[in-house]
């Protein structure tokens, strides 16, 4: 049977579209400096394309960006691998605190409420396993300097990606304008129009995501280490910036933060007072993310479901690592988008807008109802021409 020209170009459509997703997951591995340099490429390119209708030519406004995010990630890092570096060592510190805390408080109590063995944990090599490995953590620059030395590959391709990423977002941020327009030339003419209005809708999503997204994070974190240190919590900052990191994934980093900050104020200070200071603090932190941060920062344009958003970072964790879990969730709004179009589509179609005859075999239905006065019920017949009959009127 010979295929029409339309079926034949629709599997052509599917036979590139398969193509290319298959050489991403082939080339995984070795994208992840390009991934990085895209996303500030696209952080980066409404910003370049104001200072273009001030006047400004594509070079020189791209320029202007690129320096601006270079000193700011610089600066950033500057201001807190320093303050990391100290509340490791802190946290060092106090495991001392923290095994003693373990071992006369809270195993007790595990012990006592579900009739454990007194000798299923040997806190001693606990204690030992927990400084050995925070206390690598505290080094992880010489560590990971010692790690990288001991392989000659590995030194190039960690100083190779260093390089490519900011040479990488430049070019990609003065020709990001071009680059789209090449895209949209090699669109097949059939679906170009499809294809630009589902680009679009993406990059609104795309836009209302990244950059809201990234905000709410810095501000949690902010909030969190702020009102942690006000308190007097001494890992109060650490304990922040997880929370406002983790917050990407919904309630992940307030269950990580809440649980890090109650375990540490009862070590610390050993009194309910703090731990109702530590519960005021997360809850006006969860009121803030709710009803302030993200209806102002990121919209309700996004609509992703929290279990959407974990199954979205798990899977691409999976499929892609570390590169599938910083896309998870971009790649997850536009999927939602295309799901939009495709669902709209279908209502749309005659599978589901035409109608069907009746099946004969559901000659008659019961349906059982609830009402004030009592359950009654009701018998609906179904004819061959399959119209509904009322048999048993409702009682």
């Amino acid at each position: 049977m010979s295929m029409t020209p339309d079926s034949s170009r629709r599997w052509q459509l599917l036979a590139i579209t398969g193509a290319i997703f298959y050489v991403f997951w082939l080339l995984a591995p070795v994208l992840m400096p390009f991934a990085f340099a895209a996303m500030l490429a696209y952080l980066g390119d409404p910003l370049a394309d104001r200072l273009q209708r001030l006047g400004m030519g594509r070079t020189l406004a791209v320029t202007i960006v690129f320096i601006v995010l270079l000193l700011a990630a610089v600066g950033a890092l500057l201001l807190l691998i320093p303050l990391i570096s100290r509340q490791i060592e802190n946290l060092v510190q106090n495991i001392p605190h923290y095994v003693d805390w373990a071992r006369n408080t809270a195993l007790p109590w595990l012990q006592a409420k579900l009739h454990l063995d007194p000798n299923a944990f040997d806190t001693d090599r606990l204690t030992q396993q927990l400084k050995e490995h925070l206390g690598s953590i505290g080094n992880a620059a010489s560590v990971l300097l010692g790690q990288i030395s001991r392989s000659s590959v590995g030194v190039v391709m960690w100083l190779t990606n260093m390089v490519l990423i900011p040479v990488v977002a430049f070019y990609l941020l003065r020709d990001w304008d071009r680059l789209v327009a090449w895209i949209d030339r090699m669109l097949p003419r059939s679906v170009e129009p499809t294809v630009a209005h589902l680009a679009r809708e993406s990059d609104s999503v795309l836009g209302a995501f990244v950059r809201g997204q990234l905000l709410v994070m810095l501000a949690l974190g902010l909030f969190y280490g702020v009102a942690l240190t006000l308190m007097g919590l001494s890992v109060g900052p650490l304990i922040g910036m997880i929370a406002g990191l983790l917050s990407f994934v919904p309630y992940l980093g307030f269950i990580v933060g809440f649980g890090s900050a109650l375990i540490a104020a009862l070590v610390q200070y050993g009194d309910w007072n703090h731990v109702l200071i530590v519960v005021g603090i997360f809850t006006a932190g969860q009121l803030l993310e709710g009803y302030v941060l993200v209806p102002q920062l990121v919209g309700d344009k996004i609509g992703l479901h929290p279990v959407a958003v974990i199954f979205a970072v798990l899977a691409g964790g999976y499929l892609f690592g570390f590169l599938g879990v910083l896309l998870a969730l971009p790649a997850a709004s536009v999927i939602l988008v295309v799901l939009r179009y495709l669902a709209e589509r279908y209502r749309q179609s005659d599978l589901y807008t035409e109608e069907g005859a009746g099946d004969p075999v559901l000659t008659e239905v019961d349906v059982i109802v609830d009402t004030p006065h009592g359950k009654v019920e009701s018998r609906t017949t179904v004819d061959e021409q399959g119209t509904k009959k009322d048999a048993v009127p409702p009682r």
